[in-house]
């Protein structure tokens, strides 16, 4: 995967974007996110390069914390006002991630940071739209 070009977001800008609140890694907030990425499926952040992305997830549960980490993602943003577990914040904390809340869905989320310029990683650039037959 590769991030389709577009802006790089600070995650202090991604936070004020997404009314975030923070959990951990409040001193990384000039931390650059090159990219942002989307996946209740933990399993799909392990098969590219996902290194210095955002993750928006509606799970809520230690391994996300520990894919992150993996993975080498820049920061995780839950999803719809999910709040984390103790042990999502220690573990978070401990590997210096920064972890985050926002109120908005999923869907939302990656519209306002898709707005501001962010990209979302890819297998390749997608390829031209073609119209239907009779437009």
């Amino acid at each position: 995967m590769t991030a389709i070009e577009g802006k790089q977001l600070k995650l202090s800008e991604i936070k004020e974007l997404l009314h975030a609140k923070i959990f951990a890694g409040e001193d990384k907030l000039d931390i650059t996110a090159k990219a942002g990425t989307a996946s209740d499926l933990m399993s799909d952040m392990l098969t590219g390069k996902t290194g210095g992305v955002v993750l928006l997830t509606g799970l809520c549960n230690v391994q996300v914390i520990r894919t992150a980490v993996i993975a080498d993602v820049a920061a995780v943003i839950l999803v719809r006002g999910k709040r984390p577990t103790q042990e999502m914040i220690d573990q978070a904390r401990e590997h210096r991630l920064p972890l985050f809340s926002t109120p908005f869905t999923m869907f939302t989320s990656c519209g306002r940071l898709c707005a501001k310029g962010l990209r979302g990683v890819e297998e390749k650039p997608p390829a031209p739209a073609v119209p239907p037959y009779g437009c």
